[in-house]
């Protein structure tokens, strides 16, 4: 009988995967870890997901398997903790980038699906339906996006067409629904990143141009000034970094967060460093528990001040910019890490979808992250 009893539990464990080296189940999830929630209808990486002002998640576009770009789109319900099916985009894109107006409707433009695209659309979370717009001035993928306070957009860099690095940039503007030129950054860059500062101007870091034995991966840095549309060099950042994460601290600074060098996975950053607006400077920080790359956009600056770092490595960890520490989280993730994303949410949680692994395994998981209170 007690045999019986015996194996019954360990029946009961193994089906509902009850080891110690993954994320909770979301039903058990306690503070400051990641629980599984629902998978995605279809896998994806190097997609978009943008928190809409109803508290859902829109998830647009990547690749899945067998890296065939995709214009399927999804929505994830915090209330319910699923995904479901929305309106699919007008072309198949990855590499794109969503951008969330001060309207509530979503801005998709470019990325790349066998051609580099110039094409845009907007997204109304109301009908749930994307709709195409005027192209932008130029085709570009790996670009990045960012609102800036007049409500406009800034797009910059990114690749285009001939596999071209760009150091070009333009403005979108809502109210028209029209894209036009703006000043063209200091260097072409690609596997950059994009931050808006608290006085809102944006910062540029890293990035390269250029592939494989003609790589040049830059330690520069630059500022976007809304006011007269210009770049300018500001101190270069301790290392050379590609395919990193940044994002704006409570301070008022922005931390620089891994990356790697030429040799990309076995090159890949623990480095973290900070740039102070007062000073124009990067100072470095210290080191993450983990090396992690391609995790752009996975960084997240939580409601009690500290960051998540979500993406890049098996395991996400915690930032206190107080005590200047990093503490790994309870709970390791499948694997399917590369250009995977985070979205806060509403109530404090964090939402971290898709990506792929050092295979080009595309992934369907998705996990919740609560922070202690």
């Amino acid at each position: 009988m007690m045999i019986s009893i015996l194996i019954a539990h360990l029946v009961v464990l193994l089906a509902t995967g009850c080891s110690v080296n993954h994320a909770k189940d979301a039903e058990t999830q306690g503070s400051n870890s990641l629980a599984a929630a629902s998978e995605m209808a279809t896998a994806r990486a190097v997609h978009t997901a943008v928190r809409l002002k109803n508290g859902k998640v829109l998830i647009a576009g990547g690749f899945t398997q067998g890296q065939a770009n995709l214009d399927s789109a999804e929505i994830f319900d915090a209330a319910t903790k699923k995904f479901s099916p929305t309106g699919k985009m007008t072309v198949a894109r990855s590499g794109h980038t969503a951008t969330l107006l001060n309207d509530g409707r979503v801005l998709i433009a470019g990325g790349f699906n066998g051609s580099y695209l110039d094409s845009a659309e907007i997204y109304d979370d109301e009908t749930g339906t994307f709709t195409a717009i005027s192209k932008m001035t130029l085709a570009r993928n790996g670009h990045i996006a960012v609102l800036l306070t007049d409500g406009t957009v800034l797009l910059a860099g990114g690749t285009g067409t001939g596999w071209s690095f760009l150091s070009e940039a333009e403005i979108f503007d809502p109210k028209t629904n029209t894209f036009s030129k703006s000043g063209s950054m200091t260097a072409a860059r690609e596997s950059h990143t994009a931050t808006r500062l608290a006085d809102g101007r944006v910062l540029i870091t890293g990035g390269h141009r250029d592939r494989r034995q003609a790589m040049t991966i830059y330690a520069s840095a630059e500022i976007f000034d809304p006011e007269t549309a210009r770049f300018s060099a500001v101190g270069d950042m301790a290392i050379r970094r590609h395919k990193h994460d940044a994002v704006l601290i409570n301070d008022g600074r922005v931390l620089v967060i891994g990356g790697s060098d030429e040799r990309d996975g076995n090159g890949k950053y623990r480095a973290v460093e900070a740039f102070d607006p007062k000073t124009g400077k990067f100072a470095a920080v210290g080191d993450m528990l983990m090396p992690r790359f391609k995790h752009i956009g996975t960084s997240v600056l939580l409601p009690n001040g500290k960051v998540l770092i979500a993406g890049g490595a098996a395991r996400a960890e915690i930032y206190d910019a107080e005590t200047n520490k990093f503490e790994l989280i309870e709970g390791t993730l499948p694997g399917y890490s590369s250009f995977s994303t985070a979205s806060l949410l509403k109530d404090g949680r964090v939402l971290i979808v898709g990506g792929y692994d050092d295979r080009i395994t595309v992934g369907t998981d998705s996990f919740v992250y609560t922070a202690v209170r």
